[in-house]
């Protein structure tokens, strides 16, 4: 009698510069590398961020941003109102499904170190930071096999991807985002 093999588990480890490059690419793509939470690039008044820089507390992942608010009124192309440019930590916890990997329960941890500043802008930046990100892994590792018959002679390709679990690892060998998957990839 033949049983199936059973399948094991694979610890993806992604290191925090990788993710680092992966939050850049998904939501700091827009013009001069901004992500906007009000308006856009042409907008009189806006709120945008700029130049994350992202490391691991605990098990959330935190996000360090250069916030620029134009807050008031357009008036002829112009914001009439109060410009502020805060640093600003926002924290959320790593979450996995299916063939996605993302955040939950993003949070602003800090606006700057005015507490007059925090108890305007608090309210506002909480609620325009998006509750959560989901990323399909499985599309961005078939993205990354696309050119294997070039690098490494064999057509490879993921079949199945399903994660887990993900979560955060810190320590002298480094900070790694560790997900547990299942998959399949065939090798041509």
């Amino acid at each position: 009698m033949l049983l199936p093999e059973a399948s094991q588990a694979v610890e993806l480890r992604m290191s925090r510069e990788a993710l680092d490059r992966t939050l850049k690419q998904e939501l700091f793509s827009g013009p001069d590398g901004r992500y906007y939470l009000k308006g856009d690039a042409k907008s009189a008044c806006s709120v945008y961020a700029e130049k994350p820089q992202l490391n691991f507390v605990g098990d959330r992942v935190v996000v360090k941003v250069k916030t620029h608010a134009r807050l008031g009124t357009g008036v002829a192309g112009k914001c009439i109102g109060v410009n502020l440019s805060p640093t600003a930590e926002v924290s959320m916890v790593p979450d996995a499904e299916g063939e996605t990997i993302g955040f939950r329960d993003a949070k602003v941890e800090r606006v700057s170190d005015s507490k007059e500043l925090n108890f305007l802008l608090l309210p506002f930046l909480s609620h325009q930071i998006p509750a959560g990100m989901k990323i399909n892994a499985a599309d961005v590792l078939r993205k990354s096999l696309q050119g294997s018959v070039v690098t490494a002679g064999y057509a490879m390709t993921l079949d199945r991807l399903k994660v887990h679990s993900m979560t955060i690892s810190t320590g002298p060998a480094g900070d790694w985002l560790v997900v547990d998957v299942d998959g399949d990839v065939s090798v041509r």
